[in-house]
């Protein structure tokens, strides 16, 4: 990567393949960026004020970690490896797993106090090295690639320390989880206070706040409107309009969080509202 930039031009790395590179395009197209000029690992689209670089999140983070890079989107394990902790990250909500240390499930271990002396293979060293020295924990800390799961149970390893998404692998390998040493999920990461990153931080966060929230038009008799308000404590003044031809009616329409809306849906019913309709909003700026 060439450390020549265009002025007034941030730079941004994006996952280059797999379920991560496609959740990121969809929630960057979601948030108005046009992401049809990336085709894979290499690919580079100037979008705006943006350059988007497809490249792996390790490679990515490394680039971050020097400069090279203004922001990307990175897993919360990566994040750590590279010690990019103490800069900004907006969650994304997806892409979640569990960073865990597994050992064979027959070797009689407890604990990661258990495997002082041992050989635990990672693909995340430094993180590795981090946490068992934190813990006071005397290891040996073997960089691979590759299935972690199978090395284990094949017994170049003692433990692995490697995510965890259903478990279903560390199961078939029959390893055991001896400790939970982070969650992860996918990350907006970005050095520096520029307008550039300024706006795609409030557009990823218009998006998401928006895929927990419904806007909500219904009808309900006019004297229930204070009860509604008893339904959803959190309306403030919910937009309600006449209907045509109905003073016994209003139509009202409000935004409220999903969970709440199914939650209370019998409630709605209840106070007599009727023709309900939900929708999903494509942004939600508070």
């Amino acid at each position: 990567m060439t450390a020549t930039r265009r002025a007034g031009i941030a730079r941004v790395g994006v996952p280059s393949k797999g379920r991560l590179r496609d959740d990121c395009l969809a929630l960057l197209s979601a948030a108005g960026y046009t992401t049809s000029m990336l085709h894979g690992a290499g690919s580079i689209a100037a979008v705006g004020a943006l350059e988007l670089i497809e490249m792996r999140p390790r490679d990515a983070a490394a680039a971050l970690a020097a400069g090279q890079l203004d922001a990307a989107f990175l897993a919360t394990d990566i994040v750590a490896e590279h010690g990019l902790d103490d800069l900004p990250a907006v969650p994304l909500g997806f892409s979640r797993s569990d960073l865990v240390v597994a050992s064979r499930d027959d070797d009689g271990r407890g604990g990661v106090a258990d495997l002082a002396g041992a050989v635990v293979a990672t693909h995340l060293p430094q993180l590795t090295a981090r946490f068992f020295a934190g813990k006071s924990v005397d290891v040996t800390v073997v960089p691979m690639g590759g299935s972690l799961e199978g090395v284990c149970a094949a017994g170049l390893a003692d433990a692995i320390v490697d995510l965890r998404e259903t478990g279903t692998s560390l199961a078939t390998n029959r390893l055991r989880v001896l400790e939970v040493i982070a969650a992860c999920q996918a990350l907006w990461v970005r050095r520096g206070d520029t307008p550039v990153l300024d706006d795609v931080s409030l557009r990823l966060d218009a998006v998401l706040a928006a895929r927990h929230h419904r806007y909500v038009m219904l009808h309900v008799p006019r004297e229930r409107l204070d009860d509604l308000r008893t339904v959803f404590p959190g309306l403030a003044a919910p937009t309600v309009l006449p209907l045509a031809g109905r003073s016994d009616l209003v139509a009202v329409h409000f935004v409220v969080a999903a969970a709440d809306l199914w939650q209370r849906l019998g409630d709605l019913r209840a106070l007599g509202a009727t023709g309900i309709v939900a929708l999903q909003p494509q942004a939600l700026l508070a």
